[in-house]
């Protein structure tokens, strides 16, 4: 029998990830019974004291077990966690050392959503990669640069080390880790039950692109301004550096120093996310989209569109026009 064990974090948590995991896994053991066979998981939520955590002023979440009371388990389940991140970490700082041991003792580590800080600040996932939601991405490179971060991901494995994207893609890792221990047969079925889209693997369609401003290299941060104004037009990165009276160079190193994007890949960001929103909200094709935010080659529009957000201008198109659905 696999011991999953789900923390209960000190905090502002987001409920549904301790919820949603609990009830996922132990359904599985409902269909077990259901065939005769017997349950594959024992899940307890575990906390720092026996006393319930109370979130959102409404919700209580009662812990089975303390740290010291579990020797050995199978799997650690870390929900999400909201609010400053450091002051949270702080919070729950006594879960590390624990979890260190447990992996240590050939435990699997999940960090769902923003729980990634807390995995992270176990030193696990120094040189691995991991992902988190697309809107914490910035902060999440700033407080862990030894990190990987592929926030386009909804699942990483690295080696028993997994995390899952954004808000409900938590789910997704779950069913990833229901296929892992119980077969892929009951894995669909958990999907099915739960209509979650099986081997969902990217996030990229749900990313806003909103710039990275978080620094404090003023130049770069004009040049981004600059950028974003006026993305209509061809712009280059020569420039750039004239405009700002930088080399190309020393332009390019603080850019992709401060945005994690070299100049060129902000430029795409910006224009890709400006042809979004026309295509969400707006009546113009394709081809006027892309001429409107200063492409003028199809397949190099299409090309940078679908690496960036993981679909076609078309597809993308008809996901989220609801003028156009209706």
């Amino acid at each position: 029998m696999k011991h999953i064990s789900i923390l209960v974090p000190k905090g502002d948590v987001a409920l549904s990830c301790i919820e949603g995991s609990f009830t996922v896994f132990n359904k599985v053991n409902d269909f077990l019974a259901a065939s005769g066979r017997s349950p594959l998981f024992k899940v307890q939520l575990v906390g720092l004291a026996r006393d319930p955590e109370t979130y959102h002023r409404l919700f209580a979440v009662t812990p089975d077990l303390t740290l010291d009371e579990v020797s050995q388990t199978d799997l650690i389940v870390i929900p999400a966690v909201n609010g400053d991140m450091q002051q949270v970490i702080s919070m729950n700082q006594e879960f590390f050392p624990w979890i260190v041991k447990q992996h240590h003792k050939g435990a699997e580590v999940a960090s769902l959503c923003v729980g990634a800080f807390l995995l992270a600040s176990t030193g696990l996932l120094d040189g691995k990669k991991c992902s988190t939601h697309w809107f914490a991405a910035n902060h999440f490179r700033k407080m862990f640069p030894d990190v990987t971060l592929v926030s386009e991901k909804i699942i990483t494995d690295e080696g028993g080390i997994y995390s899952s994207g954004g808000a409900a893609s938590f789910y997704n890792l779950i069913i990833y880790l229901v296929e892992k221990y119980a077969g892929k047969e009951l894995a669909i079925l958990c999907s099915k039950m739960f209509e979650i889209e099986f081997e969902r693997s990217n996030q990229s369609p749900f990313i806003i692109f909103e710039g990275q401003k978080g620094h404090d290299d003023e130049p770069i941060r004009k040049a981004q301004e600059y950028i974003e104004q006026n993305f209509s037009e061809r712009i280059t990165v020569d420039q750039l550096a004239t405009m700002f009276s930088l080399s190309r160079r020393n332009l390019e190193r603080r850019f992709k120093k401060a945005t994690s994007n070299t100049a060129v890949e902000y430029m795409q960001r910006v224009k890709i996310e400006a042809a979004k929103n026309s295509l969400e909200r707006g009546s113009e094709n394709v081809s006027e989209v892309m001429y409107k935010v200063g492409y003028t080659d199809t397949k190099a529009f299409r090309t940078t569109f679908k690496k960036i957000t993981g679909l076609s201008p078309q597809e993308y198109r008809n996901k989220y026009n609801r003028a156009l659905a209706s």
